[in-house]
């Protein structure tokens, strides 16, 4: 009987899930009063979580009641680790996020931010090219550049949406290392633009060529102004200034040349509105 009974008890012990437990100063100031030595409390912060008070007055004073150096150490790297993670969807843009382009979705519940991956420029298209060669170049042929699918995988049925612009300070193996590889710091960098669905595609024209000369840059009435504000060092609140109809949109960065090969180097973050309400005004 006594053997089934511990087997009973083993048995739902084992089936019992743990809770996960959460280190604090008490612990640490517990474990240090056990005689557990620096290596083992070590081991016990890194593999634990932790929730630790670190002030200056609260080192002062585990310090003074035995916690070692080398545990106080390992405390600090954890609390700065903690600090570091990079939040991916918080609508607090206060919180670190990782760096990009961040739509806000406060229709979400709980709130939250999507994250925009950029969709490189894969097809480069040229128009109007009956024209520029009947007229000898005097009529202009226009660059295009082309993103695959007709419609984002990002919509919102905001009429101003607001993004968040985070940069990040090393700015080294990031989403805004583009084709030029320049250090982007603002979203005055950027082309707020409409693009045109066509067979399968998205696609804005980005220059042109005739008898004068090759002319690069967005054409001015598929350029969308709109309004940066900084909330803090390197994090960017923008939208645009007047209400958008529905369509295809993206924050365009990086065309670097004249012609196809620069139609080619672009970037776009791209989003869908589908806004019933400015349609109909």
């Amino acid at each position: 009987m006594k053997i089934k009974r511990l087997v009973a008890v083993i048995a739902l012990a084992l089936s019992t899930p743990v809770l996960a437990e959460t280190l604090n100063n008490n612990s640490v100031l517990a474990l240090t009063a056990t005689g557990l030595g620096d290596e083992a409390i070590i081991a016990k912060i890194k593999n634990s979580d932790a929730d630790f008070d670190l002030s200056t007055n609260q080192l002062i004073a585990l310090r003074q009641k035995g916690v070692s150096s080398p545990v106080l150490a390992a405390m600090l790297e954890t609390a700065q680790q903690k600090s570091q993670k990079l939040s991916m969807d918080s609508p607090d843009p206060m919180v670190p996020h990782a760096p990009g382009v961040y739509l806000l979705d406060d229709q979400a519940v709980p709130p939250k931010m999507k994250h925009i991956d950029p969709t490189v420029t894969n097809q480069s298209k040229t128009g109007g090219t009956w024209g520029y060669a009947l007229t000898s170049g005097i009529a202009s042929m226009s660059i295009k550049a082309s993103i695959q699918n007709e419609t984002a995988k990002n919509q919102t049925d905001e009429d101003q949406p607001v993004f968040y612009f985070f940069f990040d300070e090393q700015n080294q193996g990031s989403a805004w290392n583009a084709g030029t590889t320049a250090t982007v710091t603002s979203p005055s960098e950027f082309t707020l633009i409409k693009m045109k669905s066509k067979n399968g595609h998205r696609e804005v024209r980005v220059g042109s060529v005739n008898l004068g000369g090759a002319k690069s840059g967005v054409m001015d009435k598929d350029q969308i102004p709109f309004e940066a504000q900084l909330i803090r060092p390197g994090v960017y609140k923008v939208s645009p200034k007047y209400s958008l109809a529905s369509g295809e949109y993206g924050f365009l960065y990086a065309i670097t040349s004249n012609g196809p090969r620069g139609a080619l180097s672009g970037r776009i973050f791209d989003f869908s509105v589908k806004n019933l309400s400015a349609d109909k005004d």
